[in-house]
């Protein structure tokens, strides 16, 4: 590596919250996502009780596990198993310190949170998008229906597909998210991709966040 590409992969990373600060944040602010509109007759999926994740199993602990790959920006997610193929957006902060969503207005639009790794480093990527907006269904509304098993493939710029086999699909509560869970570091490569669930009222919005587990299974 160069000496200019080691400098800037060094500002990239000194501009990265520490990871209690980016679990804080995530915890307090990801529920997050608050501009779903709820205001439709049918509700979004929401996970079966038979998609949690097994806590009791290591993210990432099975044979021939592909390498982490360096540092890339995000192009595209495409999850088959719900028809998604958006464009990705990085997103950061708000000036509240909430995690910055996608513009509510394109329905068709993730966000990469650049607080924390690339999909494909080594740690846990994080992907977000609205459930909804006014004009109907939005990016993420059929998440909740993932299975185990389902495929998240992560089109990154530098021209590789990240793919992650879901290994878990979970609603949480926003006033009870369990952060370190969702976002700690397994030491393997892994993602998260997050809307809004649960139940809603025009008051407060969504009560909940739906949360697809997986982790990287390949690489091409």
């Amino acid at each position: 590596m160069f000496a200019s590409e080691l400098a800037e992969e060094e500002e990239r990373r000194r501009k990265r919250a520490p990871w209690g600060v980016i679990a804080l944040v995530l915890l307090t602010g990801l529920a997050l996502i608050r501009n779903g509109s709820g205001e439709f007759d049918v509700g979004p999926p929401q996970p079966a009780s038979a998609a949690a994740a097994d806590s009791r199993t290591p993210g990432g602990t099975f044979s021939q596990a592909p390498v982490p790959q360096p540092y890339s920006a995000v192009d595209r997610v495409r999850i088959p198993a719900i028809q998604v193929d958006a464009p990705v957006m990085p997103v950061g902060l708000d000036i509240d310190g909430w995690v910055a969503a996608p513009p509510p207005e394109n329905a068709n639009l993730a966000g990469w949170f650049t607080g924390a790794v690339s999909p494909g480093e080594k740690g846990t990527a994080v992907i977000v998008g609205h459930v909804d907006n006014a004009q109907g269904p939005a990016v993420f509304y059929g998440l909740g229906a993932l299975k185990k098993g389902s495929r998240i493939d992560v089109l990154r710029k530098d021209g590789k597909t990240a793919s992650f086999d879901v290994y878990g699909v979970e609603v949480f509560a926003k006033n009870n998210f369990p952060g370190d869970r969702v976002y700690g570091n397994k030491g393997t490569p892994e993602l998260r991709v997050l809307t809004c669930g649960g139940g809603f009222s025009k008051q407060h919005g969504y009560d909940g966040n739906v949360v697809v587990f997986a982790r990287l299974a390949e690489v091409r």
